[in-house]
């Protein structure tokens, strides 16, 4: 394929994905040492009836709407698993499923209920995003790239997934030595005046924030596979922090790549006429990562955390 081809049909989601991809899998390494790998999978399940709720008040996709409807959302959550857990006397996890799942459910009803013919929400959107369409129609080559008039036509969802990305990255940079002690040995973390409590929420809250900006894009599929299986495949690959978060950084790019790629190529190659969902390859190609690591991995037959420093 020539630039000229590229750059406008493929670039843009390439790079779209690549950025969710990452800002999903920086977080859940964290997420996946503390034990608390399925919170981004809770989060993508409980975003979305805030989003749906957000977009009938207002009318519109856009980012403050979505995030503060994702933000009621969750809270509603926490308020419904505690009320369930008191009243019902059940485990935490149970009334956590039966939150997540009904929350979710009611997002999908909503949605059917809703007219959203106008705007990129609707229940496959909600799943698999809108990758494919995120084409950068101004574009004519690589020369585009350097035409201020070209790039002013970017697709929204780029610049805003970019920015969260780098949102996360200074939030992880920040508190890194924090969020390393306080992973590790939570007991000496509260020794040296780190408010871990708080440290866990805002970590909680950085994965949110994360979610929300990639599940318009990418669907909610990309958004739970990319919390958790590039951070489990780089747990098998380094037992120290600094290796994991790097080798999750490229299991994560490589999956949005080749997942993209194979999506609209691979069925040709195979004969086929028509391509595939990008989202669902991109997940898919995760997996596989996962399970090749998990085979060949060096740390793979290892237990316990990887070493803090």
């Amino acid at each position: 394929m020539s630039g000229e081809e590229f750059v406008p049909l493929s670039l843009t989601p390439m790079l779209i994905g690549v950025f969710a991809a990452i800002a999903c899998a920086l977080p859940g390494n964290f997420l996946l040492l503390r034990r608390q790998a399925l919170i981004g999978d809770a989060i993508s399940h409980v975003v979305l009836p805030g989003i749906v709720v957000a977009f009938l008040l207002t009318g519109a996709i856009a980012a403050w709407p979505m995030m503060l409807g994702a933000a009621g959302a969750a809270i509603v959550a926490v308020v419904l698993i505690e009320a369930i857990r008191r009243l019902g006397r059940i485990e935490p996890g149970a009334a956590m499923g039966v939150v997540f799942t009904t929350m979710f459910a009611g997002g999908v009803l909503l949605l059917e209920q809703t007219d959203t013919s106008t705007v990129h929400l609707d229940v496959e959107h909600a799943l698999y995003g809108n990758l494919e369409s995120l084409i950068w129609l101004d574009a004519t080559g690589w020369s585009s790239l350097l035409y201020v008039q070209a790039l002013m036509h970017l697709p929204v969802e780029l610049p805003r997934i970019f920015l969260t990305l780098i949102g996360v990255s200074i939030f992880i940079g920040l508190f890194w030595r924090a969020l390393k002690i306080s992973t590790f040995d939570e007991g000496f973390a509260r020794t040296q005046g780190i408010p871990v409590n708080a440290l866990g929420m805002a970590l909680v809250i950085t994965a949110a924030i994360a979610a929300v900006a990639a599940f318009d894009a990418v669907g909610s599929i990309i958004v739970i596979a990319m919390f958790i299986c590039p951070p489990a495949a780089a747990r098998m690959m380094s037992n120290r922090l600094e290796g994991q978060v790097a080798w999750s950084v490229f299991f994560a790019t490589l999956s949005a790549v080749l997942g993209y790629v194979l999506a609209g190529y691979g069925p040709l190659w195979l004969g086929a006429y028509d391509a595939v969902s990008a989202a669902g390859m991109i997940a898919t190609v995760s997996g596989l990562i996962l399970a090749v690591a998990a085979k060949f991995g060096p740390c793979r037959s290892r237990t316990g955390a990887p070493q803090a420093a």
